[in-house]
């Protein structure tokens, strides 16, 4: 029933003008801020003040603003089946000749990225440039809605496999494959513990993994979105994992180095990123 629900909400959203589904996201995206538990704010807003040093009604502006551009974020999503159709009408990218001379090694490219902006356009808007898009996805309790996402993903020109798929992934490294990945999570007692905003954060260990194992370059990009609804891919330079004898510390290094990235990133874009998600969530002391 809820595959049906969205499929239909997608058609409805598809039929809106530009200037109306951005409406409709907006309040869709304040009706959620309206849901969020106070206590999750409190975290959210404590977090920002913290980290940015700013004072707490604008942590507290920057984390509403985020909570609000998913309400836009999921309208977009909606639209992909009229976004696709030209999908550079909505987005324009800075350093795209970064992914291509990676992708010229032949290796594949690890492409690493963040909960920052709306990171399924990102996506969406590099396969529909051309680039073979893996999207690496996490499977969602609801079976319908994991069933829609990953549709929509295809739809667009994704590959979609999940975390578990880490023999999948090297394949398609080998391949020549674009794999996206996300890592700017709490990675919990599996991960490696990295400075974040002065902070020990649990970074997952993937993309670093993974880029040793195949000597593919990482690619670090993001995406932001512009005052007139429109969008800007960012992609900077490859970055590569260290070979030497002691792995763990190469993976260390680099995961190290794509969190500054993701820092550098969010410094920039403070309201677009994710701080709903408790980032410090696990320590060291407790694992």
């Amino acid at each position: 029933m809820l595959y049906k629900t969205m499929n239909l909400l997608s058609y409805i959203v598809c039929i809106l003008p530009r200037s109306l589904r951005r409406m409709s996201g907006n309040g869709v995206g304040q009706l959620c801020w309206i849901l969020v538990p106070d206590k999750r704010k409190i975290m959210a807003i404590n977090n920002v003040t913290q980290v940015l040093n700013v004072g707490s009604s604008q942590a507290e502006a920057i984390v509403k603003k985020s909570t609000v551009r998913f309400g836009r974020m999921f309208f977009e999503v909606l639209a992909f089946p009229k976004i696709k159709k030209d999908i550079n009408q909505y987005i324009r990218f800075e350093g795209k000749e970064h992914l291509h001379e990676a992708l010229a090694y032949g290796r594949g490219v690890v492409l690493a990225t963040a909960h920052s902006g709306n990171w399924e356009l990102l996506g969406a808007a590099l396969a529909l440039n051309g680039f073979p898009m893996i999207a690496v996805a996490q499977k969602q309790t609801n079976a319908e809605m994991d069933r829609f996402i990953n549709d929509y993903r295809s739809l667009v020109g994704m590959h979609v496999t999940y975390k578990t798929g880490v023999r999948e992934m090297l394949k398609m490294l080998s391949a020549g494959k674009v794999i996206g990945m996300l890592m700017d999570q709490d990675a919990g007692s599996e991960g490696i513990f990295v400075d974040f905003f002065q902070r020990q954060a649990s970074a997952p260990r993937g993309p670093a993994f993974l880029a040793r194992m195949k000597e593919s370059p990482i690619v670090p990009a993001f995406i932001t979105e512009n005052h007139d609804g429109t969008h800007t891919v960012i992609i900077k330079e490859p970055i590569w994992t260290p070979q030497t004898e002691q792995r763990e510390n190469d993976i260390i290094v680099t995961t190290q180095n794509l969190t500054e990235i993701i820092e550098q990133h969010i410094r920039l874009q403070p309201a677009e990123w994710f701080w709903l998600h408790n980032r410090w969530k696990s320590s060291p002391r407790a694992n």
